[in-house]
């Protein structure tokens, strides 16, 4: 854990997760979820540039929320963190103006990205937007070798454009689509938008 912000900072990710917040086109007022927030570093981001929004981050291990918090005390803003993931979120229907996920998607099995954006497009509100960063699957992103063991992960094969874009629909999501992509230092990153209705 002490050494994850460091190693994903160093492989690019600050600069992914900046690229994912500019895509959510947050506005003062609007609630935001960060699912899967881990150390909490996209939620502080987050508040931190737009300190007129409500953010909750949620992740299900304790010791990445303590250090999230931590890490929200020392920028001297407030965030929210509760524990818990996925199936089912402990918010009711239509809390959220965005939801946001960076990098957790792939490490869930088809049957949990299903039911996650089930949940997820539930707790948005009717005009509310789902965005992700995650990495690209085997047969959209990059091969270079450290590509491949990162694409020899399971879930990883279920990381396609394709696959990502139809389970997003089979969600009862609309207008989903690959938004842009960027190169880290070993892998593509996809980003995603989708929109709980018309």
């Amino acid at each position: 854990m002490p050494l994850y912000d460091p190693i994903v900072k160093l492989l690019g990710g600050e600069a992914a997760r900046k690229e994912l917040l500019d895509q959510a086109a947050l506005r003062p007022g609007h609630r935001v979820l960060d699912i899967g927030c881990g150390t909490g570093t996209l939620a502080t981001q987050i508040k931190r540039i737009h300190p007129q929004v409500e953010v909750i981050g949620l992740d299900p291990d304790p010791k990445a929320l303590a250090r999230a918090s931590r890490k929200a005390a020392r920028a001297s803003v407030s965030v929210h963190f509760d524990q818990g993931f996925g199936d089912p979120l402990p918010y009711p229907d239509a809390s959220f103006d965005r939801v946001l996920s960076s990098f957790m998607f792939h490490h869930l099995p088809a049957d949990e990205k299903r039911e996650t954006l089930r949940e997820i497009r539930r707790v948005l509100k009717p005009n509310g937007e789902f965005h992700m960063a995650d990495f690209e699957g085997p047969e959209d992103g990059a091969h270079s070798f450290l590509a491949r063991i990162l694409h020899s992960h399971t879930h990883m094969k279920e990381n396609s454009e394709r696959l990502v874009l139809s389970v997003m629909r089979q969600a009862g999501f609309v207008d989903s689509k690959k938004v842009g992509r960027r190169t880290m230092m070993f892998a593509g990153v996809a980003y995603y938008r989708t929109s709980a209705s018309t």
